[in-house]
């Protein structure tokens, strides 16, 4: 694998490591629904559904 892609896959684990922290969980930790779902819950999973695109792209560059 290259470096830079080495280097981008750091940095996205540790951006998530900062995100999924409690100060940033308890911002969007209030009142009110998206599509039904509690915000708490559908920040968290767009949050780690956006980590998963964001690797895939990475990871497909590299094997390319």
């Amino acid at each position: 694998m290259k470096k830079r892609h080495e280097q981008k896959l750091v940095v996205l684990s540790i951006a998530l490591c900062l995100i999924f922290n409690i100060p940033f969980i308890l911002i969007f930790n209030f009142e009110g629904a998206v599509y039904g779902i509690p915000t708490l819950y559908f920040s968290i999973f767009s949050i780690w559904l956006l980590s998963i695109v964001i690797s895939y792209i990475v990871l497909k560059r590299h094997y390319e």
